[in-house]
């Protein structure tokens, strides 16, 4: 939905999606309505209407799009460049990106893309064909370029522009994902002079250049990201003079910021956070069905593709019977309503329940419901029983203790580490959380036993659901794979190929339910809840901003640059003539042969953590 702000008596001054069901698939696009550029102020201070800012608490891993994983930077990268295709706000289908129609051969192993005309890349040059066969090709022959986004073009046989406007990419096997390529184009004529591209992060030399609808201008670890308007985006220029995400450690601090009008937009807020702004002037807060799920990751045994094994983790959750017991001792419906106020509901399976055709649920049989007597006869089963001083102890006698990694930032994190250690305590376990500014050191080392976790999902789940392949793993010991927990099934393999190439949507999403059984039966990964989205943002800053999905969706990481690039300043709001303006977003397409899987699905992105770590 597009959201406005309440009327005033004066002014104050990025599912499922599109699959090609055989033959071709054209899309078009209906163009924009653009409104007036109203006048701007020239200090470009958030509250003046030139300058939106966006306060963010994860630190940006990488401005490398080889190499970004966290929210925060993919979300920054879908401001900066653009993928072949796009997300409709509306509802999720596909719409163009730097591609304007596409079809497939038959036999469905040869894609063939239209590339458009009216995209150039900041510093003037036009982005070409070339340029994503490129982006493609090196990810195909450097592993280093395949860090983040590898998954995509693992089964591409060759990268062809056989001229500027046509990009042809032929496959070893059908790939159900070709309008799905979640993969930033960089332009070849800058990157191809990256020497090394594991230890380049794209922060040195400034602007960056990209062909989004926003151009990155500065960066400061750990303090801020700024971007301006491309001008000569082709879908228009956004409306405000500047965006900035600005780093705030603490989310106490970001919403007191919000309140004096020092940023303009919160996400990730607490339930008591967003009550208490609710009654505040000039703010509103959007509380939305959510597109991450919260869920506790245990160490499986960190190992790489090589058989090397590495890290500490506790050897004790290599057993499925006491992966089983914990989570037979945790109370779902506790957390939902204790630790995230109802703002959030249950989880189960790894997709949330917004998603539709893949959402999945255990059945009675199956189900792990909370049972603390239960999870005792487990680990009495399982050779875990209690000494007489109530602690369990291991086969060897030792103490069975755990440690969870807890992001530092995340209240959440917190409250639910402390239900744990009450829950398995009255067990006979031991749990220390270890809350961190960053996790990401210890979890790469594979040095923990369990972590609080939560991702985004593309429209198409298939990112998130290759973290969990073998594939992911890393090289060796030293290097970083694009997997979450270092889990390497062989069943959930062959399931993942077989959704893969799989073009039927019922039968994919037969699948790709199965997956989710086999990770919940597995125990590796314990899906706690599905929090709302709760954000926050001033209306004497923002007149309207697009939500996606736009009926009751969010603002924060969305699939596509919807919402910034559709916020109106309220100053210019008040400037135009009612009937003039066209906040939202109008967005149409035009398709031949075309299957929407998953009707109602809105997926978002992917990475690790809670709320806002991995996207």
């Amino acid at each position: 939905m597009v959201t406005k702000a309440p009327p005033r008596p004066a002014p104050t001054r990025r599912a499922l999606r599109l699959l090609v069901a055989g033959g071709v698939a054209a899309a078009s696009l209906v163009a924009v309505p653009q409104t007036a550029q109203a006048a701007r102020a020239e200090d470009g201070k958030a509250g003046s209407g030139t300058t939106l800012t966006v306060a963010v608490s994860q630190s940006v891993d990488s401005l490398s799009p080889f190499l970004a994983q966290k929210l925060v930077s993919t979300s920054i990268h879908r401001l900066a460049y653009e993928y072949l295709t796009n997300y409709d706000p509306k509802d999720a289908h596909t719409v163009p990106g730097l591609a304007t129609a596409w079809k497939s051969s038959p036999d469905k192993l040869t894609w063939t893309y239209t590339i458009r005309k009216d995209s150039k890349w900041s510093d003037g040059q036009r982005a070409t064909a070339e340029d994503a066969a490129w982006t493609f090709r090196k990810m195909m022959t450097d592993p280093n370029a395949a860090t983040a986004n590898g998954s995509f073009t693992a089964n591409f046989k060759t990268v062809s522009a056989p001229d500027p406007q046509t990009l042809v990419i032929e496959l070893k096997q059908p790939q159900a994902t070709m309008t799905a390529l979640d993969v930033p184009i960089v332009p070849k004529h800058v990157w191809e002079k990256v020497a090394d591209f594991s230890k380049f992060n794209n922060d040195r030399q400034f602007p960056i250049v990209g062909n989004g609808p926003f151009v990155i201008t500065d960066y400061k670890v750990d303090q801020y990201i700024k971007l301006k308007p491309n001008k000569d985006f082709w879908r228009g220029a956004p409306k405000f003079d500047e965006l900035v995400f600005k780093y705030y450690k603490d989310g106490d601090a970001a919403v007191a910021a919000l309140q004096k009008g020092e940023v303009s937009f919160v996400p990730n807020l607490t339930p008591a956070q967003a009550a208490a702004l609710k009654t505040q002037k000039d703010i509103k807060v959007n509380d939305a069905p959510g597109r991450r799920f919260f869920a506790l990751a245990t160490n499986p045994g960190a190992r790489a593709k090589d058989g090397r094994t590495f890290g500490n983790g506790n050897k004790a959750l290599l057993d499925p019977e006491v992966r089983k017991a914990l989570f037979l001792a945790v109370d779902r419906a506790t957390l939902v309503d204790k630790v995230f106020q109802g703002h959030a509901v249950e989880g189960e399976g790894y997709i949330p329940p917004r998603f539709g055709s893949y959402f999945w649920q255990p059945s009675a049989e199956q189900k792990r419901g909370y049972d603390p007597a239960r999870a005792e006869q487990v680990l009495d089963a399982a050779g875990y029983r209690k000494d007489g001083d109530g602690k369990r102890v291991g086969k060897d006698g030792k103490p069975l203790d755990l440690r969870i990694l807890c992001h530092a930032t995340d209240p959440n994190d917190k409250a639910v580490g402390k239900y744990l250690q009450e829950w398995w305590g009255k067990l006979g376990i031991g749990l220390k959380v270890e809350c961190l500014d960053s996790v990401s050191d210890p979890w790469v080392k594979g040095d923990y036993d369990l972590a609080f976790d939560g991702w985004s999902v593309n429209p198409d789940p298939d990112y998130v659901l290759s973290i969990h392949t073998c594939g992911a793993l890393p090289a060796t010991p030293k290097d970083s794979g694009a997997t979450d927990n270092f889990i390497c099934d062989p069943r959930f393999d062959a399931l993942y190929a077989q959704q893969a190439v799989e073009y039927d949507a019922a039968k994919r999403s037969g699948l790709v339910k199965q997956m989710q059984a086999r990770l919940y039966d597995t125990g590796y990964m314990n899906v706690l809840a599905y929090p709302n989205a709760l954000e926050a943002y001033r209306t004497d800053q923002i007149s309207s901003i697009t939500t996606m999905p736009e009926a009751a969706g969010n603002l924060w990481g969305q699939d596509g640059y919807w919402s910034w690039w559709s916020a109106v300043p309220a100053a210019q709001a008040s400037d135009e003539t009612s009937g003039s303006s066209s906040t939202g977003v109008i967005v149409g397409i035009g398709a031949a042969v075309v299957v929407l899987l998953g009707i109602g699905l809105f997926l978002g992105m992917r990475r690790r953590s809670t709320s806002d770590d991995r996207e």
